[in-house]
């Protein structure tokens, strides 16, 4: 069996993986629903300590949205505590989708 191993790393992302999850949302300057996305995704992780919220811009991290295949913004990429992809939302997520995502990294 392959061993699976993270498309991004702490020094890129610019911060450590959570102890559960990371909630790694790429957005662009003038996209209204990643200011949304970005809300809700905070006011989601604001009482876990054991999930984070990264927010990159996209046009600031060309290199990782081609390799991260980023089609538009939002795009929220659900990061196990290894860094491994487990999850994407493209659009502005729903809080119950991203509330039961996270329910299933244990």
């Amino acid at each position: 069996m392959a061993k699976l191993v993270p498309l991004i790393s702490p020094s890129e992302m610019g911060a450590e993986f959570g102890s559960r999850a990371t909630l790694l949302q790429f957005s662009s300057a003038f996209c209204t629903p990643c200011r949304a996305t970005r809300t809700l995704l905070a006011d989601i992780t604001s009482g876990m300590s054991d999930v984070l919220h990264v927010d990159l811009d996209a046009e600031s991290h060309l290199e990782l949205v081609r390799r991260l295949n980023i089609i538009s913004t939002p795009t929220t990429l659900i990061l196990n505590h290894q860094g491994i992809e487990v999850g994407r939302a493209v659009g502005a997520p729903k809080r119950v989708q991203v509330v039961a995502a996270l329910a299933a990294i244990s």
